[in-house]
């Protein structure tokens, strides 16, 4: 007897340790146990999961929310241990109290469970348990249960008799129409993915009235959801269905009152374009994109500017380049000079795109010069955004044209008066050499690097060992070694002092990415005769960029060569050479 109590209590364990945990005040215990549900019903078995576990879990839903969050993604996959598909509907009552409480993500997880579990329902219990909580939630009183319903449609609809289904579009019907906004909202947000599984005589006689309405509802955070459902209901439709059911509510969608709906017209433009077809395109979308680009609020000449390429690229081959000259480049060249920088923005990094699009002639007579008043835009990003497109621009016109074009207001920006603009064009030098290759490169860009290493204020000689680095790193040591490492080392034969530190300030990068032998034998040679400089700042930057090379040498060198540098400088009469130089013999002799 007392063997079989002990048994028993052994069961009993580990669902007493999970109440205890549940109940106990840290959140993070709780959180934790929530987290180990899978290995408490593996050790309680399948028959007191079904019997104990879950409706435990059903009763004591009023928790922290992470606490209900972990515990609504833990459900999602409980199939397997409450006995499989067959008992999946175990787990419904939970998930439904899940999907009623305040706080959204809790909400949305649990409907995502649910959404999982739904397709492990038999059609029978898909009809008698699974709809019944649909529509049990798309009733409730609080507006929590019928927004978390409105996700739970699409994945039943299909699977369920036609009596099943008039009710189901009758109960989303109601919930398009609620009285609470957020229900509304929900609804407009799966309208879409409805309507791809709703018989498509029903998607016209009930699912496009109500994308009818909410795309006139009186909150523009529905209306601009309903543009979403435009998108997945027109892709649906045969073209003439398009043009006489969807294309009014667009058209108004187009003009609404609302910066946020035309925004999100400008933003779904492309998909609404593929959506529609091409004859819908030309006739319609053409004009709607004209109307975006001159709206009156920058957000939506910038998402609609983003679509230029996009929308050119995928109109019809035959009309394409007429359609984009005629009614598209007048726009884009108002855009050129929007006032807006992020509408500048949106259009420098897809204007490039079209020269693929309409060819060289066209790109140089009439693109080029936009490209040339973007490179000399105020704004930084416009420029960037430019300089990192000009490959496919090179790919149609050729590196001769680009040279003879773009180059020269390059070199201008370089050349600029206002050290802040030198500044930006260093920046986006590396990125110009990839795009261009190191052949042109040399030719055309590499005095104005090398000239900056001698530029008057500190911040642009500074960018311009930085840039020296990123070069090597694209182009290789070898290149380095013919290109740059000697202009770098006559420099230390300058007059000036300060463009002497400046090549201590180049090696210090340069030997990082080009090895210990280009380093010993191209480079420390310089340095340690630049130990005896006549100025005191030359001589402690010896000491610390022998520091700062002394990883990149090998030990030998360093014993032979490095260390007697340190030392002569460790005895110089200058207190500041003397301090640098012990401090370079300390983290040298460390590391060796």
């Amino acid at each position: 007897m007392a063997a079989s109590d002990s048994s028993s209590d052994d069961s009993l364990y580990p669902i007493a340790v999970l109440i205890d945990e549940l109940k106990n005040e840290d959140v993070q215990l709780r959180l934790n146990s929530i987290k180990k549900l899978s290995t408490i019903s593996l050790a309680l078995g399948v028959d007191r999961t079904r019997s104990e576990l879950i409706p435990f879990l059903t009763d004591t839903i009023y928790d922290e929310d992470e606490v209900l969050l972990a515990l609504a993604e833990q459900l999602g996959q409980f199939t397997p241990l409450v006995g499989g598909p067959e008992y999946v509907y175990c787990l419904l009552p939970p998930l439904e109290s899940l999907a009623t409480v305040e706080e959204t993500v809790v909400r949305d997880k649990a409907v995502e469970s649910l959404r999982h579990i739904s397709s492990q329902h038999s059609p029978q219990d898909l009809e008698n348990r699974f709809v019944p909580l649909v529509t049990r939630l798309s009733s409730g009183d609080w507006f929590t249960s019928r927004t978390s319903a409105c996700g739970l449609f699409s994945v039943c609809y299909g699977r369920v008799n036609s009596s099943v289904k008039a009710d189901l579009r009758t109960h989303f019907r109601n919930l398009c129409q609620d009285d609470t906004p957020m229900v509304r909202r929900a609804a407009a947000s799966k309208l879409g993915e409805f309507a791809k599984v709703v018989e498509l005589e029903y998607l016209k006689t009930d699912l496009i009235p109500m994308f009818v309405s909410l795309a006139q509802d009186e909150q523009d955070s529905v209306r601009l959801l309903a543009v979403e459902a435009c998108v997945s209901i027109a892709s649906l439709l045969q073209q003439e269905d398009v043009e006489q059911l969807v294309m009014p509510t667009l058209r108004q969608c187009t003009s609404d009152n609302s910066w946020r709906v035309r925004y999100m017209v400008a933003d779904k433009f492309t998909e609404l374009q593929k959506a529609v077809g091409p004859e819908i395109t030309k006739a319609e979308l053409v004009g709607a994109l004209q109307s975006l680009l001159k709206d009156s609020e920058a957000e939506v000449r910038a998402a609609a500017a983003n679509k230029i390429r996009d929308f050119c690229q995928a109109l019809d081959p035959t009309c394409r380049e007429p359609i984009i000259m005629v009614n598209i480049l007048p726009y884009v060249k108002e855009l050129v000079a929007d006032p807006n920088q992020h509408v500048k923005a949106a259009l420098a990094s897809v204007i490039m795109g079209l020269s693929p699009i309409l060819g060289k002639n066209i790109t140089i007579e009439h693109l080029l010069p936009l490209f040339l008043s973007q490179l000399k835009d105020e704004c930084p990003e416009v420029r960037l955004n430019i300089i990192s497109n000009l490959d496919c621009v090179n790919e149609v016109i050729g590196i001769q044209q680009l040279s003879q074009s773009l180059l020269p207001a390059i070199v201008e920006l370089a050349e600029d008066a206002k050290w802040r603009v030198r500044l930006a064009i260093i920046e986006y030098m590396p990125l110009l050499a990839g795009q261009l290759g190191v052949q042109f490169f040399d030719e055309k860009l590499n005095a104005l690097c090398m000239a900056w290493l001698v530029d008057h204020v500190y911040a642009i000689r500074e960018a311009a060992t930085l840039n020296l680095k990123k070069l090597v790193e694209k182009f290789g040591p070898e290149w380095a070694q013919n290109t740059v490492i000697p202009k770098v080392l006559a420099m230390s034969n300058d007059q000036n002092y300060l463009h002497r530190m400046t090549c201590l300030f180049s090696i210090n990068v340069l030997a990082q990415v080009c090895g210990s032998e280009v380093t010993a034998q191209l480079m420390l040679p310089t340095v340690i005769t630049m130990a005896s400089d006549s100025v005191p700042n030359v001589r402690f930057n010896v000491a610390k960029t022998l520091q700062k090379i002394g990883p990149v040498l090998d030990p030998g060198c360093i014993q032979s060569q490095v260390k007697p540098v340190l030392e002569k400088l460790n005895a110089d009469e200058d207190v500041d050479v003397k301090y640098f130089a012990s401090e370079a013999m300390s983290v040298i002799s460390a590391s060796a």
